[in-house]
């Protein structure tokens, strides 16, 4: 038999040849992969079964729609990235398919997480494992099956990650649909949008060429910057949504002292004025909060909230700083904590009925997207499978944190494999909770990127531990 110079050549009849091969096959197939995604395929199909039909949530769902049948800029919090999917699908009229679909990009996800990691020379069963929590975890589970647009803004992301890391060095084309995913990211997310500048900084870093950044600057920033004029036509303000003051005013209600700040009269009537409820986010619904004391609707008030935010932080920086870390640590908890607490973190999936209330916008949604549409509920025989299928406590909390120091520890290498996608996961992460507040549902888009981040980085730890000496095999060059 011929082998190359340096190869050992192993005979399968020999004594633990077949071993050998077998090992090989597992380090580098993809039949693990192929079971893998198969198991999350029919876990998928039991969701659409088990209920009779998508979630939806007042208000955002029907908003959602709404904006969708009416083909129009999104209001205070919602920009139109999502809705225009929805209007893809409008023909069907049916929001179970919409959840179907939305079960695929999570199966999705799944396999550009596998397949970028193998990319990255990573064996199959850690490409595997770190696809796991975003093909079985409950909670992104719920949110396929629900008409919201947290699915589609971490597919969108994931691919965008994938698409620009698929070659050491990107091209300008690759790197232009990169930027094209992303802006659609922050179209369906302004939580997102900032991600394009975030890539373009990595992609300057990297110093891969001006054509690359160029092309992912520019095709990201145009999609954005039109969507913002079609904005202004409707809402009088170049912008992607109409609510960052109220959420950073609302962020600062925790901790803001007008003694300190001294804002002008102007201003000064967004002080707190001891209405106290338990999360920062809920300051913006509160009925008696000082924002929703002033007349006219909340967000009219939009740029007199920022104004009295920015002051805020300005004068107290590290009263800031407190409370956005205070919250952030809410993620690591053993034992999820409901934040606030009204919200239950989704560790199972949902068994019961959820009746929809009466509002005419829900009529209206109904009549002209899905006549189908209702409350959903849970059905036998898959409701019993849907209160014993549990994920545990630990891998939202605690494994998180291992799973970001891992990807950190790689951000910081030699060569940095991870520094991408943990840079991308901490934003995801951090960003939400510095405008407004803590959501166990808002950090799960980080989950995916800090694990694809956590498997380079163990790898890049893994080659780089002391002791183990690079191996030069005749005939081959050292890498």
């Amino acid at each position: 038999m011929l082998t190359s110079p340096g190869d050992v050549e192993i005979d399968p009849v020999a004594p633990g040849g077949a071993r050998r091969r077998l090992r090989r096959a597992l380090r580098t197939g993809h039949g693990l992969f192929a079971v893998v995604i198969a198991l999350a395929a029919a876990l998928r199909a039991v969701v659409m079964l088990g209920y009779t039909t998508a979630q939806l949530y007042w208000y955002d769902s029907f908003t959602y729609l709404d904006t969708a049948v009416h083909l129009k800029p999104g209001g205070a919090f919602h920009p139109a990235g999502y809705s225009l999917f929805l209007r893809l699908l409008w023909p069907f009229h049916s929001v179970s398919l919409v959840a179907a679909v939305q079960h695929v990009m999570g199966l999705g996800m799944g396999v550009m997480i596998y397949l970028l990691l193998r990319r990255r020379s990573l064996p199959a069963w850690g490409a595997t494992l770190a696809a796991l929590p975003v093909l079985f975890d409950p909670s992104f589970l719920r949110l396929e099956h629900a008409v919201l647009s947290d699915t589609q803004v971490t597919f969108l992301v994931i691919a965008a990650l994938t698409v620009l890391m698929w070659r050491e060095r990107p091209s300008a084309r690759s790197a232009a649909v990169a930027g094209v995913l992303l802006a659609v990211a922050g179209l369906t997310r302004t939580a997102a949008a900032p991600l394009l500048a975030l890539f373009v900084l990595h992609l300057v870093v990297r110093r891969v060429g001006w054509r690359p950044v160029v092309a992912l600057a520019v095709a990201g920033t145009l999609p954005l910057a039109a969507y913002a004029g079609w904005y202004r036509q409707h809402h009088g303000r170049f912008a992607l949504s109409g609510s960052d003051g109220v959420a950073l005013w609302a962020r600062t209600m925790t901790f803001a002292d007008c003694a300190k700040i001294k804002p002008p009269a102007d201003v000064a009537v967004l002080c707190p004025n001891g209405t106290v409820v338990d999360a920062a986010g809920e300051y913006v619904w509160a009925a008696d909060a000082s924002l929703n004391r002033l007349p006219g609707d909340r967000f009219s008030h939009n740029d007199l909230a920022r104004s009295f935010a920015l002051r805020a932080i300005a004068v107290q920086p590290l009263d800031y700083l407190r409370a956005v870390v205070s919250d952030a640590s809410l993620a690591f908890a053993w034992t999820p904590v409901s934040h606030p607490k009204r919200v239950v973190p989704a560790l199972t999936l949902p068994v019961g009925s959820w009746p929809l209330p009466s509002f005419p916008l829900i009529d209206q949604v109904r009549a002209a997207y899905d006549p189908a549409i209702r409350g959903m509920a849970s059905v036998a025989p898959y409701d019993a499978f849907f209160a014993a299928y549990r994920y545990p406590n630990a891998l939202h909390g605690p494994l998180f944190g291992v799973v970001l120091l891992l990807g950190g520890l790689g951000a910081i290498g030699r060569r940095r494999p991870a520094l991408l996608p943990w840079a991308t996961a901490m934003f995801l992460f951090v960003g939400p909770i510095a405008a407004l507040d803590f959501d166990h549902r808002y950090m799960l888009p980080a989950v995916p990127l800090a694990c694809v981040a956590a498997a380079l980085g163990a790898a890049g730890l893994w080659h780089a531990r002391p002791g183990r000496r690079a191996t030069v095999r005749p005939g081959r060059q050292a890498p």
